[in-house]
Formats: C-alpha cells, structure tokens, sequence
C-alpha cells in the first residue's frame, strides 16, 4: 500500500469538483418534486462500485464496445445538455417510470454522480496516482455525497422556494456550459 495524503487530497478536491453533488440540489429536489424517491445510501454506494469498477476496467469495456472516451463524452455531454434544458425552460423531457427507488440509480448514482465527466476524470487520474489513493478520494467523495443527499430536504428549507429556483436556474446554465464544454473539447477529435 501506497497511500499519500497529497495524493489523496488532490484527487478528492478533483473529483469533488467533478461530481459536483451541491450543484446538483437542484435536480435531485426536481426528482423528490416529481413523486420519485432519493435513497441517499443506495444511490453513493451504487455510484462508488460503479467508478471503482471503471477506475480498473473502463478503458477495457469502453474498447469491448469500440467506444472511445471522446464519444463517451460526446454522450454524456448530450445527457448533461437534456438535464440543464429541463432546469432552465421548467420542462420535463427525461421520464423515470422505473420501479420505486429507480431513480436513485438512474439519473442520480449514474450518470449524475458516476457520469462521463468523472470516468474521464478517473482514466486521467490513473496516469498520475496510486490506484489506492484515488479509491481513498472517491470514498471520502461518496461520503459527502451522502450527507448531501441525505439532508437535500433541510437544504431546501434553509434555501426556500425562491432560493431553489435561483439555484435550479443558475445550475441549469452552469450544467448547460458544462455539456457544451464536454462536447466541444471532444467532437473536434471524433470529426477528425
């Protein structure tokens, strides 16, 4: 074992910036709001297996499927790009019929929290540091993600109304930039 605190801190504030769970209040209050269920333990322990299991073999599954990680991106950038529309023109286009408690796997544990911005992170990471320090990161990540996802209800009581929907608008135009950003920086190598 090879753990560094460096490390580890430098990948936690990497990813933390990556995952984003604050900014993403908004769309997990717009799931509580459609009659969905959010479980807070299940949704961070099904996206920390998800990027463990990508750390070690998403390159390896992305070449399974002759995906590269620029068309991953591309991908996600388009999931991103349908969440921040329906943020910022209060419209619903992505329906989660699934069964009770789906939603805290499907949009919330992936690909909100484990999306392609944190698999490309993940592969990057890799290249630098210890595999062990970066699953430390990831852990102390899911961690916050589960406080965040647990108290999302009190957060919005502190905030108000009229707080979340300043903050639902302005994370929709910040989740917008982020899929034209995600797009752009990867199409240009896919047209290629």
């Amino acid at each position: 074992m090879n753990f560094s605190i460096i490390q580890i801190t430098s990948a936690f504030m990497v990813l933390f910036a990556i995952i984003d769970i604050l900014g993403s209040i908004p769309i997990i209050l717009n799931i509580k709001r459609k009659g969905q269920s959010v479980h807070a333990l299940k949704a961070s322990a099904v996206a920390l297996l998800i990027l463990i299991a990508f750390l070690f073999s998403g390159e390896g599954v992305l070449r399974l499927f002759s995906v590269d990680i620029q068309s991953f991106a591309v991908a996600g950038a388009l999931i991103i790009f349908i969440f921040s529309l329906e943020m910022i023109l209060d419209v619903e286009i992505f329906r989660n019929k699934g069964p009770e408690g789906g939603s805290s796997i499907i949009p919330i544990a992936f690909p909100l929290i484990a999306g392609p911005g944190s698999f490309t992170t993940l592969l990057s990471l890799r290249a630098e540091y210890s595999s062990e320090n970066i699953i430390a990161a990831l852990i102390l990540n899911l961690i916050f993600v589960y406080f965040v996802l647990k108290s999302t209800s009190k957060i919005e009581k502190f905030i108000g109304e009229g707080g979340i929907y300043i903050l639902r608008k302005f994370f929709g135009i910040i989740l917008l930039a982020i899929a034209v950003k995600l797009f752009t920086s990867n199409i240009g190598s896919l047209l290629n």
